[in-house]
């Protein structure tokens, strides 16, 4: 969302939309294409049609074009939960394509898919076309100055940094929750599906994992548990070089036991380690 301002701010008409929040941004100089996106994202959130509205975003922003937009910004925000990982990159293609073959000269065209989902990297990465680069959580500054702007009664600052590590969305659910960090863990191990047939199976792994993530990076480690554990979106598995030219704005540290930050592997945020942690303690023998 922030995005869109920046972009806004360079001169750029934009398309963004999350189906994850429901949530679409439409600002567009020609009236009767933001009207026919608008339209077509109200159908969409109606019918859970998402795969259509990608392939209408596609087509409109092609339509924007030829109608004379000469700076256009295409954001497409976690479409992959919505439309399944076995078509992440068939779309990202067809973004792609509004670059490489577009139906009119332009001056600037940026299209950004963004996911959180460690599988869908997968997917693209295969190809020779796509270039993809992580962004981690927020840096300590700039997460407390979102903080400080939360109103109402709150945990100490510190507090709410050890147990989101940074992770906006993580916040959001914690002042929704009425910070309780009990009624978040519960909420996502129901929403992950963590079983006791999965604790049982990988008990000694996770453990381990609860700990120290790099053990995860080990030869032994099973392969089986490590795309679970990717596909629930617990962990981030081979970091980049922390070199700020692999990432969107600051990498991760190099390692952050508190945060469950390794080399190599890292829990999304506490929280998600804690959910982990909390199943060990609840759920099987």
């Amino acid at each position: 969302m922030q995005s869109v301002e920046l972009l806004r701010d360079y001169g750029f008409n934009v398309i963004y939309v999350n189906p994850i929040e429901s949530t679409a941004r439409v600002e567009l100089g020609v009236d009767d294409l933001r009207e026919k996106v608008l339209a077509l994202i109200r159908e969409a959130m109606g019918q859970l049609a998402w795969g259509k509205v990608i392939w209408a975003v596609i087509d409109i922003a092609r339509e924007a074009l030829e109608a004379g937009t000469r700076r256009l910004a295409v954001i497409v925000d976690d479409i992959f939960q919505a439309i399944g990982i076995d078509k992440a990159a068939i779309y990202v293609k067809g973004l792609l394509g509004i670059l490489e073959h577009p139906p009119v000269e332009y001056e600037r065209v940026v299209a950004v898919v963004a996911t959180s989902e460690g599988l869908s990297l997968r997917e693209i990465g295969r190809h020779n076309w796509a270039e993809f680069k992580p962004t981690w959580n927020m840096a300590k500054g700039g997460f407390e100055k979102l903080y400080e702007q939360i109103p109402g009664g709150k945990p100490p600052f510190n507090d709410a940094w050890q147990e989101t590590g940074g992770n906006p969305r993580m916040l959001l659910r914690l002042y929704r929750a009425g910070w309780s960090v009990d009624a978040v863990v519960r909420e996502l191990i129901r929403e992950k599906g963590i079983t006791p047939q999965f604790i049982n199976k990988w008990r000694t792994w996770l453990r381990g994992a609860v700990e120290d993530p790099d053990v995860l990076w080990s030869p032994e480690a099973p392969g089986e548990l490590i795309n679970e554990l990717i596909s629930m979106n617990l962990i981030l598995y081979n970091l980049h070089d922390r070199d700020p030219w692999f990432w969107i704005d600051q990498p991760p540290p190099k390692r952050d036991p508190e945060l469950g930050i390794g080399k190599y592997v890292a829990w999304q945020t506490p929280l998600h380690r804690e959910v982990v942690k909390r199943a060990l303690e609840t759920l099987g023998n």
